[in-house]
């Protein structure tokens, strides 16, 4: 009763949430916003999907941008196919969507079932070599990815139930509602017992395969949703782009994805979406004035790292709950040093409590 109560309070979040951010795409006076809450949405799914692997099950993974490279691939090369646009019509896009998070969804179950039966190191190197074949695919075959040149003469965005995505206002809404829908998915998982289950494997996979938890499986199941997710963002940057290119899926993207997990806080549901506000906004800012964004990146993390030693959110939420912790213990020291309250109408009311009617 009380998951059932928490799932539809997340609903009438998302549903809030959702109506604010169409509110400000639409109440925008420049492009600039809902460029940036576009691409907000890209690499907060990113670094969401990725948390779901790093914080919640235990497995951290530097090949995580793959999967983000593979949605906007897939999803560009078949709108791109004149053949796929006659076949499906109107219907194309919503089709290529589906189609292209199926496809990332099978690759990602071939390189989890290879990756997951490894721990640690191991496991996070050998992602990083899957990431890089994909990306060395990319770059030879140039027939078809267009090589280092990325998609090349853009995405054609067929109207379909009325939303013309080659439209600012609706390509904004329609990524808003798909990365709302996506982060609902996420939320759901993580509070779902499958999700408990990946906690338990993340801090002691030995107890849950005595508790006859069938460990690998669970970790696939993650490694595929957490996959599918990411295609997702790269669906929404390919859409904002009308491209898609190699630098997606190189090792340093998947390392910004780590960079926003560090920055906002592993523990919290939404600390990886804080880091990728923070890192956009960031990025941008420093954009502005100077081309050494590598270099201020680097900065805040050191400073976050060394200064905090966790994420912002990690660090307000233990502080938070550490001064709750303290009133609480005042007031009980306090309590005990008045004593018991011995006042007329505690007696009064003590007397009445005990003394047996008739």
């Amino acid at each position: 009763m009380r998951t059932l109560a928490s799932f539809w309070r997340d609903i009438a979040i998302a549903i809030v949430a959702l109506a604010v951010l169409v509110y400000v795409g639409i109440a925008a006076e420049t492009p600039w916003t809902r460029d940036f809450l576009t691409s907000l949405f890209a690499y907060g799914l990113l670094a969401m999907s990725l948390n779901l692997l790093i914080g919640t099950t235990g497995l951290v993974s530097f090949g995580h941008a793959a999967f983000f490279a593979l949605g906007g691939y897939a999803f560009g090369l078949l709108l791109q196919s004149s053949g796929f646009l006659a076949t499906f019509g109107p219907g194309a896009v919503p089709v290529a969507f589906v189609l292209a998070v199926a496809i990332t969804a099978v690759w990602a179950l071939v390189v989890g079932l290879i990756c997951a039966r490894l721990s640690e190191i191991y496991f996070a190197f050998l992602t990083l070599a899957f990431q890089m074949f994909l990306y060395s695919v990319v770059l030879s075959w140039v027939g078809l990815t267009g090589g280092d040149q990325g998609l090349m003469g853009g995405i054609p965005r067929p109207v379909f139930l009325g939303i013309d995505l080659s439209d600012p206002i609706h390509r904004f809404v329609f990524c808003a509602a798909v990365f709302v829908v996506s982060i609902l998915v996420l939320r759901v998982v993580t509070a779902s017992p499958f999700g408990y289950t990946l906690r338990l494997i993340r801090d002691n996979p030995r107890r849950a395969a005595f508790l006859g938890i069938n460990v690998l499986r669970a970790k696939v199941i993650s490694f595929v949703l957490a996959g599918s997710v990411a295609s997702v963002g790269g669906i929404i940057l390919a859409l904002f782009t009308s491209g898609a290119y190699p630098e997606w899926m190189y090792w340093s993207q998947s390392g910004q994805a780590i960079f926003m997990i560090m920055l906002g806080g592993i523990n919290q549901f939404f600390g990886p979406l804080l880091g990728a506000v923070l890192l956009r906004f960031l990025n941008d800012m420093v954009l502005a004035y100077t081309e050494y964004t590598e270099l201020a990146t680097g900065v805040a993390i050191l400073l976050v790292v060394l200064g905090l030693r966790r994420g912002i959110l990690d660090f307000v939420v233990d502080l938070v709950r550490n001064r709750r912790e303290r009133t609480q213990q005042s007031e009980a020291s306090a309590s005990l040093k008045r004593g018991p309250d011995v006042s007329p109408d505690n007696k009064a009311a003590t007397l009445e409590t005990v003394t047996p009617r008739a």
